[in-house]
């Protein structure tokens, strides 16, 4: 019997917090081992030891439900789909920015129920922040993001409503500092269109998608490879809070509905009413 919600999210939360003091750990040397995997992304000691920390904390604790990490093996296909509910865990999302320094990285925790984020645990281990949601159920009304800021205070948070025919609203737009340059002043010409002034903020890791779901920003648009790990927490969150993660196609991310991780190009929003499917096409 699967324990309930509250208590699957004080695991995840305490798992992602030990992660979060193991990527630390290692921040603070001199040499972090930076190598390359056989895609040519970097890893680094902090993923490794994250892994093992995360892995350790949940199979100890449920030891029925599967866990598929970035930096652990991946079962065939056959067998993953026949998982009805697991962890998907990216254990240090934003490397790059871990080897940068710019404290922009963090530890993604979801539990995927039927093919859905349900629910999701994003930790800062460089700020001491920690972001969750919970969506179970059908009842969005019992839907609940929320946030716990280093000085241990929390939060409700929710996304922020953006009228698409409001002249005098600000559209806020994330962008990675690595993917997608190129497609940026594209797309900021056509928010520009609708809304009057247009932010843009380049982020490293799932914060970009923290932004969204405590209604600092409204606009995340991915067209560069991630994988499976790297949204599915966020997504959980971002729901949570009132907003959502699509496919270019208008539909909701599933998960591991194929025997690939590699996720197609999606946006994230804080408001799910304007046509974002529409604006986005073609770019």
């Amino acid at each position: 019997m699967m324990p309930p919600a509250e208590e699957l999210v004080a695991l995840m939360t305490a798992a992602a917090r030990a992660a979060g003091r193991a990527i630390m750990a290692v921040y603070a040397e001199p040499d972090i081992g930076v190598e390359a995997k056989a895609d040519d992304s970097p890893v680094t000691r902090a993923d490794l030891a994250a892994h093992d920390s995360i892995t350790s904390t949940l199979s100890a604790a449920c030891p029925q439900l599967p866990l598929l990490s970035e930096e652990g093996d991946l079962p065939p296909f056959d067998v993953r789909r026949q998982w009805q509910r697991y962890w998907l865990v990216d254990p240090l999302d934003g490397t790059k920015e871990f080897i940068r320094r710019s404290g922009e990285f963090t530890v993604n925790i979801a539990l995927v129920e039927g093919g859905e984020a349900v629910l999701g645990v994003i930790y800062a281990p460089a700020t001491n922040t920690l972001y969750a949601g919970q969506r179970m159920g059908q009842d969005r009304t019992t839907w609940r993001a929320w946030k716990i800021n280093a000085d241990g205070d929390q939060a409700d948070i929710h996304s922020n409503p953006l009228a698409a025919n409001a002249s005098n609203m600000v559209v806020k737009l994330v962008a990675s500092r690595d993917h997608g340059l190129d497609k940026t002043p594209a797309l900021i010409g056509r928010l520009a269109a609708i809304w009057p002034q247009v932010e843009v903020k380049p982020m490293g890791s799932s914060l970009k998608m923290c932004l969204l779901a405590e209604g600092l920003a409204d606009l995340y648009w991915r067209h560069g490879p991630t994988g499976e790990w790297d949204t599915a927490a966020a997504q959980a969150i971002v729901e949570a809070a009132g907003g959502g993660l699509f496919g270019m196609d208008g539909a909701p991310f599933r998960y591991n509905q194929r025997a690939g991780l590699t996720n197609p190009a999606f946006y994230a929003v804080g408001s799910v009413e304007p046509d974002w499917q529409a604006l986005l096409a073609d770019l």
